[in-house]
């Protein structure tokens, strides 16, 4: 599974009333593992900042001034972010201004959402932590993410810990080494069998194997459908006991 992780800093809070995006940073994520791959663009608004968002970046026109144009940077972003699933946080407001910048340029250039998947990690942590904030700073505070170097908002700063904070807000098989648990028990399951013994079993209470199901059910949903532990089921059980 290939994800982008992905910012945006604008000119204004809005697009709909002319607001422009002066930087793009994106972070490569394969299997929920950064691959050290990033897109990073400032860029040249050709307008100017809403009141207050200069003082949030820490950009200016005269630095923004000889940065190319998006429609300069267009192919690259968009070769960048094609067929992967997006994570961004308050996903409908960096959406509304890409889309809006595409529209610029032609129709034939599409949404956003054409190319790419989407997952906002906003309305995860809302469902997660209900009542709470969940702006990203916060986030970082909650999950133990380092985000003190962040004095200034800055797309690809912003991305790489938007990475962290997703990774952490949504941990699961591949976070705590369930593949590697699987094929060590694969191995030891093999070996013990082999030598004559019978396969080794551990009878469950009810409620453990409630709280397993409920815990099975979580990863399944993250890895798309099906998690590391019905690979050992299917060896272990017969077809009639598989999950559904």
């Amino acid at each position: 599974m290939r994800q982008v992780v992905l910012d945006t800093e604008t000119t204004g809070l809005s697009w709909e009333k002319g607001n422009r995006v002066v930087e793009i940073g994106c972070v490569e994520l394969v299997e929920r593992r950064p691959t050290g791959r990033t897109f990073q663009k400032y860029l040249n608004p050709e307008c100017q900042f809403e009141p207050g968002a200069q003082e949030v970046t820490g950009l200016t026109l005269e630095f923004l001034s000889d940065k190319p144009k998006f429609a300069e940077v267009v192919d690259e972003f968009l070769a960048f972010i094609e067929g992967a699933e997006l994570v961004i946080h308050n996903a409908a407001f960096d959406l509304g201004f890409l889309d809006s910048e595409l529209s610029r340029i032609g129709t034939h250039l599409g949404r956003v959402r054409d190319r790419c998947g989407v997952e906002d990690s906003l309305e995860l942590a809302r469902q997660r932590f209900p009542g709470q904030r969940n702006s990203l700073d916060a986030l970082c505070r909650r999950l133990g993410v380092d985000n003190s170097h962040r004095h200034l908002h800055g797309a690809l700063l912003d991305a790489q810990l938007l990475a962290e904070a997703y990774l952490a807000l949504t941990s699961g098989q591949g976070e705590i080494g369930f593949a590697a648990a699987a094929d060590a028990s694969r191995a030891v399951i093999a070996e013990f069998v082999a030598s004559g013994g019978p396969r080794p079993r551990i009878t469950a209470n009810a409620e453990e194997l409630a709280a397993h199901d409920a815990r099975l059910a979580v990863l399944r949903k993250k890895a798309g459908g099906r998690a590391v532990w019905d690979a050992l089921l299917e060896e272990d059980a017969p077809a009639e006991a598989l999950p559904v």
